[in-house]
């Protein structure tokens, strides 16, 4: 027998009845909004809820995050709050301490842009502070890190590849090294431990889906599998996976496909990060000299595009800086050359962070269908005028970076998301840093930047039912409940209007996500019609 639920009392996020109420669910799908007293009617026998003038919308997406590394940060060493070498040096010292024989300290987070002295600890200091425990600390953005002499010993041969310096931290080649040998070393109890405290945490801030950017560079096979394992439970978020290797030759295209992934697609390194001075540039940093990492060549992506689309996989890259991203363009137009515009567009390829970019790429994008998966907290943290990105790049391209809104404008698909752990688990606060860019031209409307953080996702994963993340008739019954308070609301024409005490009033869907406004608190998430998560 169908069992139906009905939600009355509330305020409903629909565009099928912008002054809804309630909301009856059937066997995990939407199947009717619209008032209270009409639902009570035709849902007679349905188990009924008081949303008790809640706010109800489809539940977020966050379309790129790594899910042990961010599980391991949430229980860790958290260095984001330190703000000089002395500090974080106190931090691992006392961090250390902790550490049972045999194993690795691992923190993450430290950023020297927005210390009150740039000085990095030397690995002499750090060998001081933390003795003979292997210790790893990854810079923000995870394309760089601190490390101590007793990790360097469990890697020798890292002395050998790119990146490696005899005292500064580890970038290219000897981080990626580095980073793997550090994952191999990770207990299999301590790894689920992560991965379930990451998706708890998801699920507690209105997260039914997450985009987990996986690859032989970032976690690993078994940490992939075990992952998608576990999210197979339905009182959990799902977990859409991505699996960036290279398709060198088909033994990748048959790996992707073994592990479930979706596509050989996420961190796929085209270059690397702004913080890190790795990603690849036309011209040189401003501050460190230099024009970064570029890892891949037109060439190498052209082939890697044509062996996805022949085997039905979403292609994709991690893009950041120009110069990558020309070879990007060349790579896609060269794919589309061999195998015509048509079966490129079917493909649904992806690019991730896609920082920097013109008008006239993002037309050539958008004609091919790409998807953008970006992070708009990456300019709350390093935007404006005195941020990271101004003393990497100089003024004028850092006022280039991110440009959200011409993005959309061109036609380029946005998916929305954190790159967890370099930004919190948290898609209010990405919203709010979508709709008050630090460079006003390129800010989305609120309700631009809420579609991306929820249909955005469903469609950059190729789920194309038209429905998914938008709460109407026959849409997946994936949905959160938040306590908005009176909040203001977010106007389409900037104005901020009071929300009325009467749930039936026609207003602005969407809370103000002012800097000063208390974002929405989180009561309930619910996956195809199943609580994963409920406050005390």
């Amino acid at each position: 027998m169908n069992e139906t639920t009905l939600l009355t009392g509330g305020r409903i996020h629909s565009p099928s009845s912008p002054d809804a109420t309630a909301m009856a669910v059937t066997d995990g799908t939407v199947v009717w909004v619209g008032q209270d007293g009409p639902g009570r009617a035709l849902h007679p026998d349905a188990e009924q809820i008081d949303l008790d003038g809640a706010f109800v919308a489809p539940a977020f997406v966050d379309a790129h995050v790594h899910a042990t590394a961010t599980g391991l940060h949430l229980s860790g060493v958290d260095l984001e709050r330190v703000r000089d070498a002395g500090e974080l040096l106190a931090a691992i010292a006392d961090a250390a301490r902790e550490i049972p024989v045999g194993g690795i300290l691992i923190a993450h987070g430290w950023d020297e842009s927005t210390w009150t002295s740039p000085r990095l600890p030397s690995r002499a200091e750090i060998d001081a502070a933390v003795g003979a425990v292997p210790t790893y600390l990854s810079r923000i953005d995870v394309h760089s890190a601190l490390v101590s002499t007793a990790l360097l010993d469990l890697a020798p041969d890292v002395t050998d590849v790119g990146g490696y310096t005899p005292d500064g931290p580890l970038t290219a080649a000897a981080h990626h090294h580095v980073r793997a040998m550090v994952r191999h070393n990770i207990a299999p109890e301590q790894r689920a431990s992560a991965q379930r405290a990451f998706l708890d945490t998801a699920a507690a801030h209105g997260i039914v889906s997450v985009h987990e950017c996986a690859g032989p560079d970032i976690s690993g096979q078994a940490d992939l599998a075990a992952l998608i394992d576990l999210a197979d439970d339905p009182g959990l978020p799902d977990v859409v996976p991505y699996w960036g290797e290279l398709a060198t030759s088909q033994d990748a295209v048959l790996r992707a496909k073994e592990l479930g992934a979706r596509g050989l697609a996420g961190d796929l390194f085209a270059d690397g990060a702004i913080g890190s001075s790795t990603a690849c540039l036309h011209e040189p940093y401003t501050d460190a000299g230099g024009t970064g990492e570029r890892y891949l060549d037109a060439e190498q992506i052209a082939a890697h595009l044509i062996a996805c689309t022949d085997a039905g996989l979403q292609a994709g890259f991690h893009v950041i800086g120009d110069a990558a991203l020309s070879e990007i363009i060349a790579g896609f137009a060269e794919a589309e050359r061999q195998r015509g515009r048509r079966a490129i567009v079917a493909g649904r390829h992806r690019l991730e962070h896609v920082e920097l970019i013109d008008e006239e790429q993002a037309a050539q994008l958008a004609a091919w269908n790409v998807t953008a998966s970006v992070q708009p907290q990456f300019d709350a943290l390093w935007g404006g005028e005195n941020g990271m990105y101004v003393q990497r790049l100089g003024t004028e391209r850092a006022e280039r970076m991110n440009p959200f809104a011409m993005l959309a404008a061109t036609g380029v698909l946005l998916a929305g998301g954190s790159d967890a752990p370099v930004t919190p688990i948290d898609p209010w606060a990405s919203v709010r840093a979508a709709a008050s860019h630090r460079t006003p031209r390129h800010a989305l409307s609120a309700r631009a930047a809420f579609n991306a953080h929820t249909r955005g996702g469903h469609r950059a994963a190729g789920v194309n039912d038209g429905v998914s993340g938008s709460l109407v008739p026959g849409a997946p019954a994936h949905y959160a409940v938040w306590d908005a308070g009176e909040l203001h609301v977010a106007a389409s024409d900037s104005r901020v209007q009071r929300w009325s005490t009467d749930p039936r009033s026609r207003v602005p869907p969407l809370p103000a996500l002012g800097q000063d406004d208390p974002l929405p608190r989180c009561l309930r998430t619910v996956r195809s019609g199943v609580t994963i998560y409920e406050t005390s």
